[in-house]
């Protein structure tokens, strides 16, 4: 029979003499032609062991007219032009937060749990991108890779650990959103009490799901690197906790808004109402990125919905939110410039101490007063001018 074969765009599986095989048009034709959903073409296993050409062939099963000015060629272009954005939005964001990260943890004062939920989430963030940069290397390294065989336990480790950092920063994202309502509801409350709590769900939580994830797909759909379409229950799995998180967050950012308007409202005297309006602006900007309130928007449509906007909100503006909410919540924090300022202050005074020090230790060791001293000390301990002396005292005698 005619083994399984990659002829660029899709995978034939492997099939019997006279079988014909049929195959779905790869999912990228749908952002080049007007043709959404499943379509599919024919391909046919011949008594020489080849493959015959596709029928109908992909210019008409998939809808690709071949006088498009948008071929192959430009989408090629314009996915690797796409690639070196978030690229470069993803090596921000970890510059960035390994920043931040290092601020919060080597100054004392910022060691409180507020901070160490924004530290648990720039981890995530970090992990999110370093997920990103392995899958690319492992699966897309190598455009002459043939994905049919191509189903290694490397590669299906970097989609496991690209899933499981996915679920992890959307997990962390709902609980800066529960930390920062539970402080605006509540006047009182033990941070100690709830910061294990959120430890574990953070991380507890993404870790069952991708375990769960891992099993359905080893028993169920165990096919090339566990990056191809998936079937329903599989898809579900990590999909569901992911909205239901986006969910959560989005009905909880609508609470604080309006928390923070009854709150603004209430301050009598407390300025215009262009500057309540301008602090609620303000704050509705910071929260956007830490709750990942963009993701609402395509959040519960289906995958091939807006395809092109989809990938510029959620690859584009979401490589770069790292960096955003490391930048709002770590560099931008006036209490974090403050110490930072002190900290320079402390630093270019101890080097002004040490400077100083030097300086005199320096022109005092060239002191011609100290020559002096230090020859008058060398004549009273000098070897040489006590036996002269005593054996003047023996001549006389």
């Amino acid at each position: 029979g005619c083994s399984r074969d990659w002829d660029g765009l899709s995978c034939w599986p492997r099939a019997a003499f006279g079988e014909v095989v049929k195959v779905s048009c790869p999912g990228f034709f749908e952002e080049i032609t007007n043709i959404h959903g499943k379509t599919f073409f024919h391909v046919n296993c011949t008594e020489e062991a080849y493959w015959s050409e596709p029928f109908p062939p992909y210019t008409v099963a998939c809808g690709f007219d071949e006088g498009s000015s948008k071929g192959p060629e430009d989408q090629k272009s314009y996915y690797s032009a796409f690639w070196r954005v978030y690229t470069a939005g993803y090596a921000a964001s970890v510059t960035s937060l390994i920043t931040a990260l290092i601020v919060f943890a080597a100054f004392r004062k910022f060691h409180c749990t507020r901070n160490y939920i924004h530290m648990h989430l720039f981890v995530s963030f970090i992990l999110r991108a370093i997920a990103v940069f392995t899958k690319d290397a492992v699966l897309f390294a190598d455009e002459t890779m043939d994905h049919c065989l191509m189903s290694t336990v490397t590669c299906k480790a970097a989609v496991a650990f690209f899933q499981f950092s996915i679920l992890a920063n959307f997990f962390w994202l709902l609980i800066e959103g529960i930390y920062l309502q539970t402080l605006l509801l509540l006047t009182f409350v033990s941070d100690k009490q709830y910061v294990w709590w959120f430890i574990f769900a953070g991380w507890g939580a993404p870790t069952l799901v991708v375990s769960a994830w891992v099993l359905t797909r080893i028993h169920h759909q165990n096919t090339g690197c566990w990056d191809d379409d998936e079937n329903g229950l599989v898809l579900w799995i990590i999909k569901g906790p992911i909205l239901l998180t986006v969910l959560i967050n989005f009905i909880i950012f609508i609470n604080v808004i309006r928390i923070l308007v009854h709150k603004l409202k209430s301050q009598e005297g407390g300025g215009s109402h262009s500057s309540h309006f301008v602090r609620l602006a303000k704050s509705t900007l910071l929260l956007i990125p830490l709750f990942g309130v963009h993701y609402i928007v395509f959040a519960f449509f289906p995958e091939s919905t807006g395809l092109e906007a989809r990938l510029y909100i959620e690859l584009g503006l979401g490589s770069f939110q790292g960096f955003v909410v490391a930048l709002l919540y770590c560099f931008s924090n006036a209490e974090v410039q403050s110490e930072l300022k002190k900290q320079l202050c402390k630093w270019q005074y101890q080097e002004y101490l040490n400077f100083t020090h030097k300086h005199r230790t320096l022109s005092r060791e060239n002191s011609p007063v100290n020559y002096v001293t230090q020859l008058s000390l060398l004549e009273k301990i000098s070897p040489k001018r006590k036996i002269s002396g005593y054996q003047n005292g023996v001549t006389s005698v």
